[in-house]
């Protein structure tokens, strides 16, 4: 999700707001930080790092591989495999096993399970220590969903189970008064490349993995996370966003339709990324309705794996 100039009066907006009080009950936000899907957008405030892109429909990870036994937790990557010569188009990620939840985990409650580390898995876990693998992955399933877009966004597209469940969350915001535009969504392993060379080229590299994702690191290229924006777009892909309706509405509502606000004020140091309020991965509804009843202000915290503040 884009992430936007001024990270250090971040804090100041979204701290104290009376929005915020209901924005945190689809997840407390956290303070802006990189967005760990995608980078900020040129002009916007501190988003994930990993965020912004745009919009890819897809469909819901087909039978997504099963969770590893909830007893012995998550699913295990294939085994390493010798890097890849260097002509070799395709970018390697070297196999790693997948997550591990901690056995309190209430994701071993949950009726359905699936894999922490399948890319087509609607729970896959995408953070700075856990890369797509391979790292140049495609949703198969990406569909255009007839969402309206924000201002000089550009045609979306997510997964078919993700835009129809946004559809439906969209038409609920409107219908209560907090309209949203869709900013941005899928985003390719090359347009993350170009996004996060942009940010690198002008402040340096460990300025800008405090406000993009990595090539590979991205929630937006799975296909599962958007970023959303108001319809008078005064405070889009800024701090001040968390005040704007549409945040407060996703904030409370989100986890209705399977979103959750992936990255939350206060818990950028798990996550690796400051507050966006706009970027909202999709996980199910199970999965976002349990971390909300259960008030874990991130998806590491809800899983009881380590954090993620920066790279391995």
């Amino acid at each position: 999700m884009p992430s936007l100039p001024g990270r250090r009066t971040v804090a100041k907006y979204l701290v104290g707001g009376a929005a915020l009080t209901v924005f945190a009950a689809c997840t407390a936000p956290a303070k802006p930080m990189p967005s760990k899907t995608g980078g900020p957008v040129p002009g916007s405030s501190p988003g994930p790092a990993a965020g912004g892109e745009m919009p890819t429909a897809a469909g819901p990870p087909a039978d997504g591989a099963p969770l590893a036994a909830a007893t012995d937790g998550g699913a295990v990557a294939g085994p390493a495999a010798p890097a890849p010569p260097a002509s070799q188009a395709e970018p390697w990620a070297p196999p790693a096993s997948g997550p591990v939840p901690s056995r309190g985990s209430p994701v071993h409650a949950l009726k359905t399970k699936y894999s922490l580390s399948d890319p087509n898995s609607p729970w896959v876990v995408v953070n700075k220590h856990l890369p797509l693998n391979p790292l140049s992955y495609e949703p198969p399933d990406l569909v255009r969903p007839a969402l309206p877009p924000g201002s000089g966004g550009e045609a979306a597209l997510l997964r078919a189970e993700v835009a129809a469940a946004a559809s439906r969350m969209f038409v609920a915001a409107a219908a209560a008064g907090a309209p949203m535009t869709l900013l941005s969504s899928y985003r390719s392993y090359d347009m993350q490349a170009a996004l996060y060379g942009g940010y690198a080229a002008q402040t340096g590299g460990a300025d800008a993995d405090t406000k993009s994702a990595r090539a590979g690191y991205s929630e937006h290229q799975t296909g599962l996370a958007l970023d959303i924006g108001d319809a008078n777009g005064l405070c889009n892909l800024n701090p001040c966003f968390a005040t704007a309706p549409a945040a407060a509405w996703a904030g409370a509502n989100c986890h209705l339709f399977g979103f959750t606000v992936r990255y939350q004020l206060g818990h950028d140091g798990v996550t690796g990324f400051y507050a966006e309020p706009w970027h909202l991965r999709y996980l199910g509804v199970e999965m976002a309705a349990d971390i909300v009843a259960k008030g874990f202000g991130s998806l590491e915290e809800f899983l009881g794996i380590e954090p993620a503040a920066a790279y391995l």
